[in-house]
């Protein structure tokens, strides 16, 4: 039986997953915690459902991500709450409570990686694990007031993390500080941390126009102040709904295919609309995988081109402020799913390395600019955001 829910923990109920350093390096006396698909030797995560925790044994090793950071001085001092086996974007969990986003108390803290925002926020921890498929770390770390990143897919092994959709899925990490965020990356890949510099870009003009007006201001006003502004882009091809299609097909055919099965034998207990997102995945055929692949490959080669002459191409790290915890409140956003899918997928489909950084609050909400770079220059994205050392 699951926990009774603890609406504004960051932590998943029950004692905390603590572990000592290995080690000495980049990390030393800092403290993080890891997003509840990770695995921690000698315990049982939940995946974000209990019947998950029920039906899985113990991690008999940590996940190598887990290794390399206590061996580069960190101390981890706890698993964090996550949307159902990550099938989510706003941050709540039925089982174990919704993760308080302390920068927005009346707002969600966003998904799937919610608790690991929530904690960083608050400063339970200095930096945090989590996953990115569709924006599980770009999303709260927006919504939150974070520095995070989602690296090229692959970058980052995913040994011991619960898969959701490999073509997408990817091992992130977010911080109150740029210059952490890139410290993290350096313990990751045993490089140096890179030095500060101003980088050339160009805006996704189509993906900031799908924006909250609010936010497509905000961006226009602030990218400059951060990067050299060269130009502008169009990605859509003049139909954001194909991206958002494509990443759904996708997606639904592999959770469905790595996930189908347990829920058919188990029929866990699930959030009403993780249920209904597991349904719709089950539905999607090789057709519809087919064609997602086209616009998969079609939207790869326009980012490519792009980013030819300029390092990065810039675009709301989430296009909507954090929706209201009310539920009533929330429907007034019924579009927050698909505009925002719209927004992460190019990331998504695409495997590029996106960076968020934290931009000046909207009326006291948190907002964030994304920067997509090329497939392996994470370092170059990170020494962007070491450029600001706030919160560290």
């Amino acid at each position: 039986m699951a926990a009774a829910p603890q609406d504004g923990a960051a932590f998943v109920p029950g004692p905390r997953s603590v572990r000592e350093p290995t080690g000495r390096g980049v990390l030393n006396g800092r403290t993080f915690a890891a997003k509840d698909l990770i695995d921690v030797a000698g315990d049982r995560k939940t995946s974000g459902n209990p019947d998950w925790q029920r039906t899985h044994p113990a991690a008999l090793r940590s996940a190598p991500v887990v290794d390399r950071l206590l061996a580069a001085g960190a101390r981890l001092v706890g698993k964090t709450i996550t949307d159902e086996l990550a099938f989510s974007l706003e941050g709540e969990n039925l089982h174990y409570g919704t993760p308080r986003n302390p920068r927005a108390p009346d707002r969600l803290p966003g998904g799937s990686s919610s608790g690991s925002a929530s904690a960083v926020a608050a400063g339970e921890a200095d930096f945090a694990l989590g996953t990115d498929t569709g924006g599980s770390v770009r999303v709260p770390a927006c919504f939150c007031g974070l520095f995070g990143i989602r690296p090229t897919r692959g970058r980052v092994p995913l040994e011991g993390v619960t898969p959701l959709a490999p073509s997408f899925d990817t091992l992130g990490w977010m911080s109150r500080s740029g210059r952490l965020l890139a410290e993290v990356g350096a313990a990751l890949w045993g490089s140096p941390v890179p030095e500060p510099r101003r980088l050339r870009a160009k805006f996704v003009a189509d993906a900031v126009e799908i924006a909250e007006p609010r936010i497509r201001e905000l961006l226009r006003s602030e990218g400059p102040r951060r990067f050299e502004i060269v130009g502008e882009v169009r990605l859509y091809d003049g139909s954001p709904d194909r991206v958002v299609d494509a990443y759904r097909a996708i997606q639904g055919r592999e959770a469905w295919a790595l996930h189908g099965p347990w829920i058919v034998e188990n029929r866990p207990r699930f959030a009403e609309a993780v249920q209904g997102r597991f349904e719709a995945a089950r539905r999607f055929t090789a057709a519809d995988e087919a064609a997602a692949r086209q616009t998969q490959t079609e939207l790869i080669r326009r980012v490519d081109a792009a980013l030819e002459d300029v390092d990065v191409l810039l675009l709301p790290g989430a296009p909507t402020v954090p929706p209201p915890r009310d539920a009533r409140a929330r429907a007034e956003h019924p579009k927050f799913r698909a505009t925002t899918l719209a927004v992460e997928g190019i990331g998504s489909l695409t495997g590029c390395p996106e960076i968020v950084i934290p931009v000046a609050p909207l009326d006291e909400l948190p907002a964030g600019l994304g920067a997509i770079g090329a497939r392996g220059a994470d370092e170059r994205l990170l020494a962007e955001a070491a450029r600001d050392p706030s919160g560290a």
